[in-house]
């Protein structure tokens, strides 16, 4: 071999069974192929006559092993095969696919957007029947030309929504990257062009998927390469929802100023701009002034506005939202529900603009008998009474978590506007069904005894804690049943404080319904020890106390409160049903201890009505608890009242206060408790929706822990609605020699009651407004 270069003719035969299924010479995995032959280094080799023995062995091929630099060509040489591969599948082909599209696809004129968009959503009550009509204002719309949009507002919008939009080619590649990256990491943030939005909107196709951003990237460039920049932001601004069920910037303008798009000013133009990515919360005060902020500031970024301008602007005045689109549901207690409703719908994915565009018919869960009584309940009770008194009643099928009444106020056009059964506010008393839950949960219940006295200190805290007057206080050996039933503060402080500790309120709480916030605020935000009392920084809505009672009521099983049942296009076909199974709120594992727990709180519950003077009528199962907040501002007054209650087939809460912490009185000067005016407008309702109906009986549970013995109270037993309201403002003191030994008995004794038709003050609810800032001072509940 010596003098001649080794070629492939120089292998050895092999066996057919080594042929690797046909592969040729040249296959990497049979022998050697051309690229395997020796280098010149490895020729000389041979040439100079080394045998096996003198070289490395031999691999399984008999061929010799590859050097160090043909390893390193064979590398490079599948990274350049992979690296063509990858160019072929990742540009060529979207290239080509891209440009194939490109002549297949068209752009709608606004004129066909328009049409689409001029729809009709109907909303419905439970039964079917027909609750209004939230009709566009798209007769009126007017296509405006690109002169008649103001400079300041095409910039306002360019802030806001694409900042690159006089250079761009339909989208932005930074943008877009930007938008991979959150969709990978959780983030929030889209990488969508003005361009893009207009084909999104134009195509009423806003689906997660990658061939819908495909087709929207490809009508965008085309689109910017067959118009000027002066036609696409025409368009865009002719056709982009603004809320209101404003779409289209005339229109917009109308709806929130009542003027002409030519005559909007800068501050106008920023708030109008801003409301483009958040139009369903339009009349969200907080949400309005945030986005009109964010589209200030990156105006000043952009160098379309001074600072100093921008400094010196105020919040536009909108008109009111009645005047803006006269048309059914828009005005009363009707508009609170359905702005509730378009909430709800736009977290699942169906925001307002596509709910028009598509015509949707929206079933909800409002039952139209109860939503009536509702409405007449509260105007009925707070007929005559202070106009600076708010109220607010929801009621919720504990069946199915569905509101079937809703009133968060009269929504008056300039007295009062705000969603009150929708705004967070402390509970008061009505908060310690919690705590019997979290006591429950250790195995401990109503027999479980306490120090029921007033004016006590606890270890760690300088603030005395007091009760509410005589009649919410007990002896140095007072049952939880008893405690419940007259609110005895001092009992479930102590009880948090010192046996179940304040984190298991906020998980009794949390699963019985009530939601860990509302948006950036939570509802029991660094909770303390005044938790126990519904104090400190508990602050929950009406809807979300009639939620959480309603888990009693269902024996335990919670479902989610919601407006709507299910959605339909227009033609009828069914887009989704909200699924009615619930889940066991307390135990999990164990679905006869989570009824079991459920049913020792309505237990407690029952005694507090009679002693309240709140007995359903005909002699219903019904149970419940008030609840009173001190105001902070004004010792020894109350801020707020809350009355929640149910029966095995509906939960109700209703709440007065006013929007400020100031006292609350009655048109005859007195405090109002919650078995006052809320107590009055939860019976009211109660009993006008249950008459009539079948009785429902709660079911008989036993007993957890130690079994209840009778009360006999330290002193005279009272209606409180026949004599003078007891001060709070100081503390009270005890006699610890008058307390009496308990006999032995296992029922819950409820006093006598004195119904006294127009109470409207009622009887001290042994609330947080009990608790002693220092000692020999009264108290808030605040700390």
């Amino acid at each position: 071999m010596v003098g001649r270069r080794i070629g492939p003719e120089d292998r050895e035969p092999e066996l057919l069974t080594h042929d690797h299924h046909g592969a040729g010479p040249d296959d990497p995995d049979y022998g050697y192929g051309p690229e395997d032959w020796p280098d010149d280094d490895e020729q000389q080799l041979y040439e100079h006559g080394l045998d096996e023995e003198d070289e490395e062995p031999r691999g399984k091929n008999g061929k010799p092993p590859l050097t160090p630099r043909q390893r390193k060509k064979r590398r490079w040489r599948r990274i350049r095969r992979t690296l063509y591969a990858l160019f072929g599948l990742f540009v060529v082909l979207p290239a080509l696919a891209f440009t194939i599209t490109y002549f297949l696809v068209d752009v709608p004129t606004p004129e066909e957007v328009a049409a689409d968009q001029n729809k009709v959503v109907t909303y419905l009550f439970d039964d079917g029947s027909e609750m209004g009509k939230d009709v566009p204002p798209g007769g009126n719309r007017v296509l405006l030309n690109y002169s008649e949009i103001p400079e300041i507002t095409r910039k306002a919008v360019y802030a806001t929504e694409d900042a690159t939009f006089e250079t761009n080619s339909g989208f932005d590649v930074t943008g877009i990257m930007r938008a991979v990256y959150n969709q990978v990491t959780g983030g929030v943030g889209g990488g969508s062009t003005i361009s893009q939005q207009y084909i999104k909107v134009a195509t009423q196709n806003d689906e997660y998927s990658y061939t819908r951003k495909f087709l929207e990237l490809v009508k965008s460039f085309k689109m910017n390469q067959q118009q000027e920049k002066s036609e696409i932001i025409t368009a865009y601004l002719n056709t982009i929802y603004f809320g209101r069920g404003a779409y289209g910037l005339q229109t917009a303008a109308q709806a929130y100023f009542g003027k002409d798009a030519k005559d909007l000013n800068a501050s106008e133009s920023a708030l109008l701009a801003g409301l483009i990515q958040q139009p369903g919360r339009s009349e969200n005060p907080e949400v309005a002034t945030e986005r009109w902020n964010v589209a200030l500031d990156r105006m000043v970024e952009n160098k379309w506005l001074g600072k100093a301008e921008r400094d010196s602007m105020q919040f536009p005045e909108m008109i009111p939202l009645e005047q803006s689109r006269p048309n059914t549901m828009n005005q009363g207690p009707a508009a609170f529900i359905k702005q509730r409703v378009k909430a709800e719908l736009e977290a699942k994915g169906y925001p307002e603009e596509k709910l028009q565009a598509g015509g949707y018919r929206i079933h909800t869960t409002i039952d139209p008998e109860a939503q009536k009584l509702a409405v007449q309940a509260v105007n009925k009770v707070m007929k005559g009474q202070p106009e600076n008194l708010r109220k607010a009643l929801v009621a919720v099928n504990p069946k199915s978590g569905g509101v079937m009444a809703y009133y968060g106020g009269p929504n008056e056009p300039g007295v009062d506007q705000v969603d009150w059964a929708n705004t967070q506010r402390n509970p008061g008393s009505s908060y310690k069904p919690f705590d019997l839950v979290a006591l429950l949960l250790r195995g401990k219940g109503l027999g479980e005894t306490y120090d029921g006295r007033s004016g006590r200190t606890f270890e760690g805290r300088e603030q005395v804690v007091n009760n509410a007057g005589p009649n919410s206080s007990c002896s140095a050996q007072c049952t939880v049943a008893e405690a419940m039933k007259r609110s005895a503060n001092t009992v479930f402080y102590q009880m948090v404080m010192e046996d179940t500790g304040v984190q298991a309120v906020v998980d009794a709480a949390l699963a019985a319904g009530i939601p860990e916030s509302h948006g950036d605020k939570k509802t029991m935000d660094e909770p303390t020890g005044n938790i126990s009392i519904g104090g400190g920084r508990v602050e929950v809505t009406p809807e979300d106390m009639a939620s959480a009672y309603a888990t009693f009521a269902a024996e335990g099983i919670h479902h989610e409160s919601h407006f709507v049942s299910k959605l339909e296009k227009s033609d009828g076909s069914l887009v989704f049903e909200v699924d009615k199974k619930g889940e066991p709120a307390f135990d999990s594992d164990d679905s006869k201890r989570n009824a079991q727990i459920a049913g020792n709180v309505t237990k407690s519950l029952e005694p507090v009505l009679p002693f309240s003077d709140l007995d359903c009528a005909g002699n219903r199962d019904c149970a419940g608890k008030t609840g009173t907040h001190q105001s902070t501002a004004n010792e020894g007054e109350n801020s707020q009242a809350w009355m929640v209650g149910y029966t095995p087939s509906i939960s109700a809460a209703a709440w007065v206060g006013t929007g400020r912490d100031e006292a609350i009185k009655d048109k005859r000067g007195r405090r109002i408790y919650g078995s006052g005016l809320p107590g009055e407008i939860w019976k009211e309702f109660m009993d006008s929706y249950l008459k009539g109906k079948p009785k429902e009986e709660f079911p008989k549970v036993d007993l957890i822990g130690k079994e209840v013995r009778d009360y006999t109270p330290q002193t005279r037993d009272r209606n409180p609605t026949t004599e003078r309201e007891p001060e709070t403002s100081e503390p009270e003191t005890s006699d610890p020699t008058k307390t009496s030994s308990p006999p032995t008995s296992i029922t819950i004794p409820t006093p006598p009651t004195n119904t006294k038709p127009g109470n409207s003050t009622g009887p001290p609810d042994g609330d947080d407004e009990g608790i002693g800032l220092l000692p020999g001072r009264g108290g808030r509940g605040d700390e």
